[in-house]
């Protein structure tokens, strides 16, 4: 992760929507792509979409960019290991309030028990820190166990962009520039077999949202 990118998910209009979900927040770039931060649904319990993600879970869970903490506290109370990580302080802070583990760090900066993790997470359309999903996949597999998991929330459709984004309040750009990536299942699993991974399942939910489930290669 960048330092204009920590810089972005740590600025004070992200921070706050964690405390009042209802500002309207996205991701644009310059072309007019955007992509809506649901915050009221993150901030929210989790739903049923969440749930067949949470039951796929295996072993210790690590939650990459865990947002207001949904997932960790969902797994909390299931009884599983977790550990959230979040580069916005202020989700770290929500995330331990509803009684989950949190660090405020990058999935790129050094973290507990690596190589040891059971399942990571990389949902609401985190594969995109850091705007390179390759690195991203790289970076996850050495934070996994030889037969660890990693689930994956990706695109309706079959993309595979990178892009130069800002947050942005309504119309009104409130963070810097920054890295993001975009990508469907089909794109993912091209990058996941080079990257240590292969498919074990995909899958979309009532709601409509599409995952796909990687297991590390021994």
């Amino acid at each position: 992760m960048t330092a204009h990118e920590h810089r972005a998910w740590s600025s004070s209009a992200y921070a706050q929507a964690m405390h009042t979900p209802q500002r309207a927040l996205s991701l644009r770039d310059a072309e007019g792509w955007h992509f809506p931060l649901d915050l009221e649904r993150w901030c929210g319990r989790a739903d049923e979409a969440d749930r067949t993600v949470l039951g796929r879970c295996a072993g210790r869970v690590l939650d990459i960019g865990c947002g207001a903490g949904r997932l960790v506290e969902a797994l909390t109370g299931r009884g599983r290991p977790v550990l959230g990580i979040d580069v916005c302080p202020s989700a770290v802070i929500t995330t331990v309030c509803r009684g989950g583990s949190a660090m405020s760090r990058s999935v790129f900066d050094p973290l507990p028990d690596e190589g040891r993790w059971g399942t990571a997470l990389l949902i609401d359309g985190n594969i995109g820190i850091g705007g390179d999903p390759r690195r991203l996949l790289r970076r996850v597999r050495a934070l996994v166990h030889r037969e660890g998991l990693l689930l994956v929330e990706v695109a309706a459709t079959d993309v595979d962009e990178r892009r130069r984004v800002r947050i942005h309040a309504g119309q009104w750009p409130v963070s810097t520039v920054f890295p993001w990536a975009v990508v469907g299942a089909a794109a993912l699993n091209r990058q996941a077999a080079s990257e240590g991974w292969t498919e074990a399942e995909r899958w979309t939910s009532t709601g409509g949202r599409h995952f796909v489930a990687l297991r590390a290669c021994r």
